[in-house]
C-alpha cells in the first residue's frame, strides 16, 4: 500500500462551484476503438485495481458526476486459466472493484452496472503470458 489519502481528497462536498466541465463519456473513453483509453488490466488472480490506473478511472468518475444521466457498464474478463464458474467469480469481483473505484471517485451506485465475462471473450488468442495479460481486464463502457 502506499499509504496516501483517500479518494475524496481535495474535493468539495455540497453546493460549492464545480470546477468539473462536463464531457461525453465517449469522448471520456478517449477513441472508443482504442481499448488503452477504456481497460483496466489486472495481475494474475488478482482483482486489485493498481495505481497506474487511476487517471483513466478518475476520467469517467467525473464525467458520470457531472452529468447523473450517463451510466458506464464494466465488464470483468479472466484469461482462460481456472474453470468456468471460477472466473465468472472472478470477472465480477474485478469489474465491483472498479465500480467500486468509480464511485469512489465520485460516481453514483447507480450508474454503474459491474458484470462478469469470464473467460468467455478474451481479448487475446493464446495459451502464453503475453495472451494472458491482455485478458485479465474490465472493460468501461458507455451505455
Amino acid at each position: 500500500g502506499s499509504g496516501s489519502g483517500g479518494a475524496g481528497a481535495g474535493t468539495t462536498a455540497g453546493g460549492g462551484e464545480s470546477r468539473v466541465t462536463p464531457v461525453d463519456l465517449s469522448r471520456a473513453a478517449g477513441d472508443a476503438n482504442d481499448p488503452a483509453q477504456r481497460t483496466v488490466y489486472f495481475d494474475f488472480d488478482s482483482y486489485v485495481v493498481k495505481d497506474e490506473y487511476r487517471p483513466l478511472i478518475d476520467r469517467f468518475a467525473r464525467t458520470l458526476a457531472a452529468d447523473r444521466t450517463k451510466r458506464l457498464q464494466v465488464e470483468g474478463h479472466t484469461d482462460d486459466r481456472g474453470g468456468r464458474e471460477y472466473n465468472l467469480a472472478l470477472g465480477q469481483k474485478r469489474a465491483e472493484a472498479v465500480a467500486k473505484s468509480l464511485a469512489l471517485l465520485g460516481a453514483a451506485d447507480a450508474q454503474v452496472e459491474a458484470v462478469s465475462f469470464g473467460k468467455e471473450r478474451p481479448a487475446a488468442q493464446g495459451s502464453d503470458e503475453a495472451a494472458w495479460a491482455k485478458n485479465r481486464r474490465a472493460e468501461l463502457n458507455p451505455r
